[in-house]
C-alpha cells in the first residue's frame, strides 16, 4: 500500500495542487481541528512537566522532539494509507487537507498586508499591533522604518518555514514528511528560545536549523529568480546575500532576508541583533507591497520545483 501512493505521479501532483487551491480559497482551519494548534497544545504540556537541570531538559527536549515530530510523521503514515485503502479520491483529498494544513502562502501574505496598510494610513499603533502575527519581537516602541522592516524580514524568512521547506518534505517524504517538517518548526518556535526553557529547546533549535539548510538556500536562490521576474536587481541582491548572510544568528534566516534587502534596494535591521543591506535606505510601507509580490512569485517557481521533484521522485522510485 506504500508504494501505491508513493508512486503515483499524477495523484501526488493532484494532492499538491490541490493543497494549493485549498490554501488560496480558503481561511485556516479552525483551532478546534488544526493539527498543529493541536501540536502546540501537547507540546505546552510536555513543557510543563520538563525538568529544571540543565541535562535533563536537554534530554527531555530530544525526546518531545521524538514524541510530537516522530509521533505526528507516523500518524500521518497511518492516515494517507487508510486514505488510499478508501480509494485514490478518498487519498487525493484527504491527503491534501492534511497537506494543506504544513503550509499557508494566504496567512503569510494575509498577515503581512495589515501591517502594509496600517502603516501607508498612518496608523503605527495598529501597524505594531499587526506584527505580533508575523514576528516574535516586542513592536510596541518600533518606529515605522523598523515595522516596515520587520515585516520584509518576515515574509523574506518564512518563504522556508511557510511553504518552500513544507513543499520540499512533501516532494521527497510525501505528507508525512511535511507534516513531521511543521512539527519541528512548531517545537522551535516553542521551545526554541533563551531564557528559563533554553535547555529543553536545544534539540528541537538545532534541528530545525539542519532542516532547513537545504530548504533556505532554495529559498534564497528562488527569491532571487522572483526577483528577475519582477526586473528587480539580482545582482544587488546576491552580493547583499553574500556579505550579509552569516550576520543573523539563525545559519538559514539570513540568506533569504539579505536576498529579499538587496533586491528591494533596502536596509533590514532588527536593533542590537543584525543589519541587512547596510548604506541602502530605509524601507517604506510600499516595500512591503514589493516585498509580497516577490514572495507570491517564490510561491510559484517554488510550486514548479516542487512538481519537478515529485516527477524525479518518481522515476527514482520506478
Amino acid at each position: 500500500m506504500f508504494t501505491t501512493w508513493w508512486n503515483d505521479l499524477a495523484l501526488n501532483a493532484a494532492v499538491f495542487l490541490l493543497a494549493i487551491v485549498l490554501d488560496r480559497l480558503l481561511p485556516e482551519p479552525p483551532n478546534k481541528i488544526h493539527p498543529v494548534v493541536w501540536m502546540g497544545h501537547a507540546i505546552a504540556a510536555l513543557q510543563r512537566i520538563a525538568p529544571q537541570r540543565p541535562a535533563a531538559a536537554f534530554l527531555f527536549g530530544g525526546a518531545v522532539v521524538v514524541v510530537v515530530a516522530g509521533g505526528t510523521g507516523v500518524l500521518a503514515w497511518l492516515l494517507v494509507t487508510a486514505l488510499m485503502s478508501a480509494g485514490p479520491l478518498a487519498y487525493a483529498v484527504g491527503a491534501a487537507i492534511m497537506l494543506r494544513t504544513s503550509f499557508t502562502v494566504r496567512g503569510l501574505l494575509s498577515a503581512a498586508d495589515q501591517t502594509r496598510r496600517a502603516l501607508a494610513e498612518d496608523r503605527l499603533n495598529d501597524a505594531r499591533a499587526s506584527l505580533r502575527s508575523l514576528v516574535s519581537r516586542d513592536p510596541t516602541s518600533l518606529m515605522p522604518s523598523l515595522v516596515a522592516a520587520s515585516a520584509v524580514e518576515s515574509l523574506a524568512e518564512n518563504t522556508t518555514d511557510s511553504y518552500v521547506g513544507p513543499w520540499l518534505a512533501f516532494a521527497v517524504f510525501g505528507v508525512p514528511g511535511a507534516i513531521a517538517y511543521r512539527a519541528i518548526n512548531t517545537l522551535d518556535s516553542m521551545l526554541g528560545y533563551r531564557g528559563a526553557y533554553e535547555y529543553l529547546g536545544k534539540v528541537p533549535a538545532r534541528l530545525d536549523d539542519v532542516v532547513n539548510l537545504v530548504p533556505a538556500r532554495i529559498s534564497a536562490l528562488l527569491i532571487l529568480a522572483a526577483g528577475a521576474l519582477g526586473r528587480l536587481s539580482v545582482r544587488r541582491g546576491w552580493r547583499v546575500m553574500l556579505r550579509d548572510r552569516g550576520r543573523t544568528a539563525s545559519p538559514n534566516a539570513g540568506l533569504t532576508m539579505s536576498a529579499m534587502a538587496g533586491l528591494l534596494g533596502i536596509q533590514l535591521e532588527k536593533p542590537g541583533h543584525y543589519r541587512l543591506g547596510e548604506g541602502l535606505r530605509k524601507p517604506v510601507s510600499g516595500d512591503i507591497g514589493r516585498a509580497m509580490r516577490i514572495v507570491q512569485r517564490t510561491a510559484l517557481l517554488s510550486a514548479v520545483a516542487t512538481v519537478g521533484l515529485l516527477y524525479l521522485r518518481h522515476v527514482i522510485a520506478g
